[in-house]
């Protein structure tokens, strides 16, 4: 950071990068010089013997050491420049491009030997050979190598091209101070090329209904994030790394705080206390069991997940062989031959057949796959509604721009996440078409309306319950993992009636929003303006994190001057602090925020949106030092009811991902309502005593 400037256009690499890939090259130029060394020791007296193409042969080795030789000095400088000074600290590095135009400079002569050395070992017109076999297979070796080194060079051309890269692009930015004319250009020439990339790698997503509005959707959110950031890859590692770091530093500080002020946030591994106000039907109890039914909806790939070795094995009994063979089922739509979704849906919610009433496992942009079960153990029709899976559920994702929601009983201009908003309008089209909630409750006219959901299908599902509750009054909603750009403060209020939410640790999808991205992206610039370390020393570092965890040292030491993160953390507006202002971006039109040239001002979206339902947030207990000396337990998780602003934050965090799977919320709740059978039976025996 920033990009860097070489033959006149901008890359999407920065002269910091160089360190390790050069480090890669020299351990293969050292062996290369070293066998061609050999192989010209051994071949040179027989070369003079040559009676045609022996000078040839003679220049080709002194040429190929020569080039290899400058190429590892290039190499050593490159290194030694491109490990200087910190990420923002271009002056420092200012050598690397003439370095660089040095070493391109040698690729043609390189082209040339090879193609000569590719004729002499592979080909008969050069009539100076050699039998030593070790000089042959040596020359041919290098040959075919070198070939892969260009392939490669090309290959990493490509990737590190930008094709909004040219001076002319950054010129008319800078002759533009202002939000005019040219920015709005610029959005539009990132926002196509964004898009013409999707038509390209996703063209199977185009033939959807709503593929290419997802395309633009994206497209243009895409633009507004990055336009003009001058981040390369490389940074954002980097800044994942810093901000691990940062994060935990702030926490820290944040612990103490609260321990002097005796204030925070209260856990509580006490079940009975936390849930003594919440309504009956909102119980861990309920919510482990119809998160099997929110799993069930993933079908036969998260069987096979959970159980990697045995999991076609357990599917056989409940699939269907050579079912596209017999009567075609109206309950099951688009699933394989051997019907392997409906078998993990069986599997997952232990129904047995006349108990799924519907199975859809068509999967669209904003079409979600959804089965509909009837379970007999609470009396309800479960509609449980499928997660992310596939590249078409990921654009129902990022397609996140706030849109005008309207369901009886909502507040008046609420708002929520555009592709969960066509998710829910697409499920209830299907739900309607077929009469599958008609039926159903004609069926079983005493039962109750349960909707489910994880993470995506989360989402949908709160919707679609805001959407059924005046026709279903009784209806209720377990939601686990619900994304935090899903609906508008209000309107999250207004759900928290009849939708249970349950988050488990540092799950990142329950932070994930449009705000938060644009909040995380800032401070991504921010943390790499104060670090002072390089790059390379930060990626080190960022691997031994992995295995042994941030030490305190490096707390304090990583950053320039503490107190610059201290106030860019004031200015960012953390919600620890309790000073963000997140309502501002209301107050100017959404094309002014989106084409906005000040980074940290521009917002894709006018509506902060939240994570809908009464939310449930379960951590990991923190052992205290009394457990650890005697090497005690204790319940392993606590929880408290939190609020939707809890999860304003997008924080980069070890667990991140995998507090977010669904098989581990399941485990989760497993472990929590065991250790509270295990402690209630503790106390029953102590009470009998």
């Amino acid at each position: 950071m920033p990009a860097l400037r070489l033959f006149g256009r901008k890359w999407l690499a920065a002269s910091d990068d160089l360190v390790f890939p050069c480090l890669f090259e020299i351990c293969f130029r050292v062996v290369w010089l070293a066998l061609i060394a050999c192989v010209t020791n051994n071949y040179w007296i027989t070369t003079e013997n040559c009676t045609e193409g022996g000078l040839a042969v003679r220049i080709y080795m002194i040429g190929t050491l020569a080039l290899i030789g400058i190429n590892l000095i290039l190499l050593v400088a490159l290194v030694n420049r491109s490990s200087q000074g910190s990420i923002t600290d271009t002056h420092a590095r200012r050598h690397v491009a003439p370095l660089l135009v040095c070493k391109f400079l040698l690729i043609p002569p390189e082209l040339g030997f090879n193609i000569f050395g590719t004729i002499w070992s592979f080909c008969d017109l050069i009539q100076c050979t050699t039998d030593h076999k070790y000089s042959k297979t040596v020359i041919e070796a290098i040959v075919v190598f070198n070939w892969v080194v260009f392939a490669l060079i090309i290959f990493g051309l490509a990737i590190v091209f930008d094709p909004l890269g040219s001076a002319k692009y950054k010129k008319s930015r800078d002759n533009n101070d202002n939000n005019g004319p040219t920015e709005s250009a610029m959005h539009r020439k990132v926002s196509n090329l964004w898009l013409r990339r999707f038509r390209w790698i996703f063209c199977c997503l185009r033939k959807d209904e709503f593929g290419h509005e997802a395309f633009t959707q994206v497209a243009s959110l895409l633009s507004a994030l990055f336009r003009g950031t001058d981040l390369v890859p490389s940074d954002i590692m980097a800044a994942c790394i810093l901000l691990r770091v940062r994060q935990k530093r702030e926490t820290r500080e944040m612990r103490r705080i609260r321990m002097l002020n005796d204030d925070g946030p209260r856990y509580s591994s006490d079940v009975l206390r936390v849930f003594a106000t919440s309504p009956p039907w909102m119980t861990l109890k309920n919510a482990r069991h119809f998160k099997r039914f929110a799993m069930a909806s993933y079908g036969w790939p998260l069987v096979c997940y959970m159980h990697c070795c045995t999991g076609p094995f357990r599917l056989i009994k409940n699939s269907t062989c050579c079912a596209c063979f017999r009567s075609k089922a109206q309950v099951v739509v688009d699933d394989n031959c051997c019907l392997c979704h409906v078998a993990g849906v069986k599997y997952m919610s232990r129904m047995r057949d006349e108990d799924v009433l519907h199975a859809s496992f068509r999967n669209h942009v904003f079409e979600l796959p959804f089965c509909v079960l009837a379970d007999h153990a609470t009396k309800s029709i479960v509609v449980s509604i499928r997660g992310s899976l596939s590249m078409r559920d990921i654009f129902t994702d990022l397609t996140a721009n706030a849109e005008r929601f309207d369901a009886p009983g909502m507040p008046p201009d609420s708002a929520a996440h555009r592709g969960m908003i066509a998710g829910a309008e697409q499920l209830i089209k299907r739900l309607q078409e077929g009469h599958i909630l008609e039926r159903a409750f004609h069926t079983y006219p005493e039962y109750t309306l349960v909707l489910c959901g994880h993470s995506l299908g989360a989402g949908v599902a709160i919707l679609l319950g805001a959407k059924f509750r005046p026709k279903y009054s009784d209806l209720r909603v377990y939601a686990y993992a619900t994304p935090a750009g899903l609906i508008s403060r209000e309107a999250a209020r207004y759900t928290e009636s009849f939708a249970f939410t349950v988050g488990v640790g540092d799950d990142f999808v329950m932070r994930l929003g449009i705000e938060s991205i644009e909040n995380l992206r800032t401070s991504v610039i921010e943390t790499l303006r104060a670090c002072k370390f390089p790059k390379w020393r930060i990626m080190l570092n960022g691997v031994g994190y992995v295995f042994f965890g941030v030490p305190s040292r490096d707390l304090e030491k990583t950053w320039k001057d503490v107190t610059d993160i201290e106030s860019t953390h004031r200015e960012t507006d953390d919600p620890l602090l309790e000073v963000r202002h997140v309502q501002t971006i209301a107050s100017a039109t959404g094309e002014a925020t989106v084409l906005s040239k000040e980074i940290s001002l521009r917002r894709f979206s006018k509506t902060r949106l939240y994570t809908g339902g009464r939310i449930l947030h379960i951590i990991r207990r923190k052992k205290t030092e009394l457990e650890k000396k005697s090497n005690t337990g204790g319940p392993t998780y606590e929880m408290r009811w939190a609020t939707a602003e809890d999860f304003a934050e997008l924080k980069v965090m070890p667990r991140m991902l995998l507090d977010h799977f669904p098989d581990n919320i399941y485990k989760t709740l497993t472990t929590v309502l065991d250790q509270q059978k295990a402690t209630s039976s503790s106390i029953t025996s102590l009470n009998s005593i």
